[in-house]
């Protein structure tokens, strides 16, 4: 692959008004999460006649799904027009591989309660290739059809997944720039569930049950919008003298990468003498020790899903694949030339416009760039640093939609056991800002 050379990022949300009270934000590109401030209890019970009204507050007509659609045909189903929307009209986009059999019980249950039609299995159908279809079904249809203009007006959107999972839909919402991009609400399906965490979704694998998914419905229908930030990640390497440097194969790339890519020579960032890879990020990114077991298990997970049915084996899985590194015991398993000090250099903005070099200890072997306040199923590596921290050193509390990256650094697993503690850390190394150029 060659020596790896620098590593830039770059925020779409350049342009902010960061107001806490307001959360009024002003993005580039606008991707917006679904935050849930209040639980609904899943185990309340309703007669048929409620569980159908219920159900016509989520349901999508059959019509607004034709592949097959075009301007000729939008006059084909005037009953249609006068027909209420739906409160909350939804898409459903299950990963059917995750948490177990999770995953296919989930898909299941969403299409015998909705329009089977509307909830799509993304192992089958790739995220932007449907919401593609349907979103110029909805422009062709909504000049001449109400409930065509509500239905794109009002949309929301379900992934239930993990976090790779739910960072792919995402960036497909990004890439995709719709005028008016749905809100997304994420289901806690995965290892890790940062993301849902993060949003009040919770981090534990859900119930696939008939209330359960109710339940989840309602919360959907009340979860207010909330911004993230999203980070375009740029990484160089050195081009070797003889022979290539390809990108690794698509398919062995996790999905929310969906969009990494080796950039043109004629590309603004692309530099001679490097080969140049794009791509982009929600939770977190990192390198060193914390990206090699990362990786480790998302390769052993390619290789063998049969292994990896539940949260808990996963989470074990992940633990073990620590060990067998050496994470425990870098200091003697791994040499100080391994040290990200050793390895690479890192520059930050502190202030727009200055680059300048980012300190990092000899002993670090691992740094964590995050958008996130949630890592590894729920820790907060940064915390909140106290009145003194935020005078020295200029430090705030971490935000998704801050234009702010938290940089923290470990040493080895047993630093990362800090985090278990009350008010526990890592080793905050900075807050980098949102760059307008690269250096």
């Amino acid at each position: 692959m060659g020596n790896f050379h620098s590593c830039s990022l770059k925020n779409s949300s350049k342009k902010k008004v960061k107001t806490r009270d307001s959360e009024e934000t002003k993005h580039h590109q606008l991707t917006t999460c679904l935050r849930l401030f209040n639980k609904i209890d899943s185990n309340s019970t309703m007669s048929d006649s409620d569980l159908e009204s219920t159900l016509k507050e989520f349901r999508i007509r059959s019509f607004i799904f034709q592949s097959d659609l075009d301007a000729s045909a939008v006059d084909c189903h005037p009953e249609d027009d006068n027909s209420a929307p739906p409160d909350c009209p939804v898409l459903v986009f299950i990963n059917s591989k995750s948490g177990g059999q999770l995953g296919g019980d989930l898909l299941l249950t969403y299409r015998s309660l909705l329009n089977p039609k509307q909830v799509f299995d993304v192992g089958v159908e790739a995220p932007d290739n449907v919401l593609r279809r349907i979103y110029l079904n909805l422009e062709l249809l909504k000049s001449r059809s109400q409930l065509a203009y509500e239905i794109q007006k009002r949309l929301r959107i379900i992934v239930a997944g993990g976090d790779g999972t739910a960072g792919w839909l995402l960036g497909v919402v990004c890439d995709l720039k719709f005028p008016h991009p749905p809100p997304i609400a994420t289901v806690p399906l995965g290892t890790g569930n940062n993301l849902p965490f993060a949003f009040g979704w919770g981090k534990k694998n859900p119930g696939t049950d008939q209330n359960a998914v109710l339940s989840f419905l309602k919360q959907v229908k009340e979860a207010k919008e909330m911004k993230i930030d999203n980070w375009h990640i740029l990484m160089r390497m050195r081009a070797p003298r003889q022979g290539s440097c390809d990108p690794i194969a698509p398919l062995e790339l996790p999905h929310s990468l969906h969009a990494f890519h080796r950039v043109s020579v004629t590309d603004e960032f692309s530099k001679e003498g490097y080969h140049t890879f794009r791509g982009g990020f929600w939770n977190y990114f990192s390198m060193g020790m914390d990206a090699q077991i990362s990786y480790g298990f998302h390769s052993e997970r390619k290789l063998h899903p049969e292994k990896f049915k539940n949260q808990l084996v996963n989470q074990s899985t992940y633990a073990k694949l620590g060990c067998t590194q050496g994470w425990f015991f870098a200091s003697v398993a791994h040499p100080s030339s391994k040290n990200i000090a050793q390895l690479t250099k890192v520059k930050i903005m502190k202030r727009h416009g200055q680059w300048e070099d980012l300190q990092i200890p000899h002993s670090i072997r691992s740094i964590v760039c995050l958008n996130l306040p949630s890592f590894s199923g729920g820790l907060s590596p940064w915390g909140t640093p106290n009145i003194n921290k935020r005078l020295d050193r200029d430090l705030t509390p971490p935000f998704v939609d801050d234009g702010l990256l938290e940089i923290v650094g470990f040493r080895d697993a047993w630093h990362g056991l800090v985090l278990l503690a009350p008010k526990g850390h890592g080793t905050r190394l900075a807050q980098s800002n949102t760059p307008d150029h690269f250096p």
